[in-house]
């Protein structure tokens, strides 16, 4: 044997570094990576919203044989159920023929993406325009709101019991929504300031209309657009009060790239793990038991009713140990849990965020981040040494590509997940996702190699 080749053998064996995903599989896994991404930009276009993410799970559940759960029913080993929390989280169960003294293995990731949300009361008229008054929700730069095609999604509960379903500028006959913005000949004020006081939070209002009703001399605008609601949909302006509208891109994903190695959408974050993790538990055969959990409003700290902090979650565990005769405390002491969400991807035009060698890089795979937190990893779940060991043995055995990061240079920023709130259950449980570039961002990038190791990583886990 050479001496380079002696060398490079000894490397290989000593030292780590991510590798890139496509340079360890061959042409047939390039065309299922591919095929597995279509699935999941059709995915995307239905899923705009935490609501209609629940709606899609459950169709792509019922279609694999799932049944909805109420407390109180009975579950026996090989059942599939589903709790429909709200129509704005869910939980999937696969029920094995294992006893649960061992716990069972739990994925989860969170449904929400950052967006605008309508006021409760939004609408009002200046200069014979209409617009809606929005207010933000999660992480967002608010500059990269303006002028770009906006949609509007949601629900309208009326008095009387009844629900109304808006979902307006996805079709190509639709029309858009738009958030004006300052031009450049009269923007020198603007441009001096910090991005917070040139882009504040009450200029985000949506255009929605511009046709003065005849005869009115007094928000004839506004009277025009409030006509044409209610009699698409019967409601009148005080019905907003218990609306619940999201203003999200009007953008469908589509490839990037000439060789379209990645994908480019609005809420990638973190459908991108909520696609793969759904996949993952619909197509497990496993004897042990399987809990896939889908949750709202991380972006704005797990908390409320459809939240991971919620007790529905610890409800279900309990129901789960009773059909099994096992002690609930011992269940969450033995179960094992990925918190499915993504991670800041590898940036060389932003490199000095981040610290190279504990990265996340596009195409080298799933990341696992063994803590998120900020600064002295404050606000985060840290996995222990023994769980990600365990992991490491897993994925080792399925020949899984992933890689370990960190969510950016230390004090620079730093982020949360689901994951401390499962694992407040005593349950063991690490941060996995996809590397995504221009993070909640209206229009996220994410690799299809990246995708598809996450769709790996889960089903390993869960088999």
């Amino acid at each position: 044997m050479s001496e380079d080749k002696e060398v490079k053998q000894w490397k290989e064996k000593l030292f780590y570094r991510p590798k890139n995903g496509y340079d360890q599989i061959d042409a047939e896994q390039t065309g299922e990576i591919f095929a597995y991404a279509e699935g999941y930009k059709r995915f995307l276009d239905a899923a705009r919203t935490e609501r209609e993410a629940v709606k899609e799970a459950i169709r792509m559940a019922e279609d694999a044989g799932f049944v909805p759960y109420t407390f109180g029913m009975e579950l026996q080993p090989g059942a599939k159920v589903y709790v429909n929390n709200r129509g704005k989280a869910l939980m999937l169960a696969v029920l094995g023929e294992q006893t649960l003294d061992h716990g069972c293995v739990i994925a989860g990731a969170h449904v929400d993406s950052p967006r605008l949300d309508l006021k409760q009361t939004p609408m009002y008229e200046d200069s014979e325009l209409a617009y809606f008054k929005t207010h933000y929700y999660g992480g967002i730069k608010k500059y990269q709101w303006l002028t770009i095609p906006l949609a509007l999604h949601g629900v309208v509960a009326l008095k009387d019991g009844s629900k109304v379903t808006v979902r307006v500028g996805e079709e190509e006959s639709d029309p858009v929504f738009y958030i004006t913005d300052l031009l450049p000949h009269l923007s020198q004020e603007q441009v001096t300031k910090t991005i917070a006081e040139g882009f504040p939070a009450e200029n985000l209002n949506l255009l929605v209309g511009g046709i003065p009703v005849k005869d009115d001399d007094k928000d004839a605008v506004k009277r025009g657009v409030l006509a044409i609601l209610n009699a698409k949909y019967g409601i009148t302006e005080e019905d907003f009060i218990s609306a619940e509208l999201e203003a999200v891109p009007a953008v469908k994903a589509k490839d990037v790239g000439f060789d379209r190695a990645f994908v480019a959408s609005y809420g990638h974050d973190d459908r991108v793990c909520t696609y793969p993790e759904i996949t993952a538990t619909l197509q497990t055969e496993t004897d042990q038991t399987v809990l896939c959990i889908l949750a709202d409003k991380e972006e704005i700290g797990s908390e409320g009713n459809t939240g991971m902090q919620c007790v529905l979650i610890n409800d279900l565990l309990n129901e789960i140990a009773k059909s099994y005769g096992v002690n609930p405390s011992v269940l969450r002491e033995h179960s094992k849990c990925i918190s499915a969400d993504v991670t800041a991807g590898y940036d060389p035009a932003y490199a000095s965020a981040f610290e190279e060698m504990n990265a996340g890089f596009v195409n080298s795979g799933v990341t696992m981040n063994k803590f998120t937190g900020a600064r002295g990893k404050s606000g985060s779940n840290d996995a222990s040494a023994e769980y990600i060991g365990y992991l490491r043995g897993v994925f080792a055995k399925e020949n899984i590509v992933w890689q370990t990061g960190e969510l950016g240079r230390v004090d620079l920023g730093g982020g949360g997940t689901v994951a401390k709130f499962i694992a407040n259950m005593n349950i063991d449980t690490v941060d996995m996702g996809v590397p995504v570039l221009s993070m909640h961002a209206p229009y996220e990038l994410i690799s299809k190699a990246d995708l598809y190791t996450a769709h790996k990583a889960f089903s390993a886990f869960v088999k």
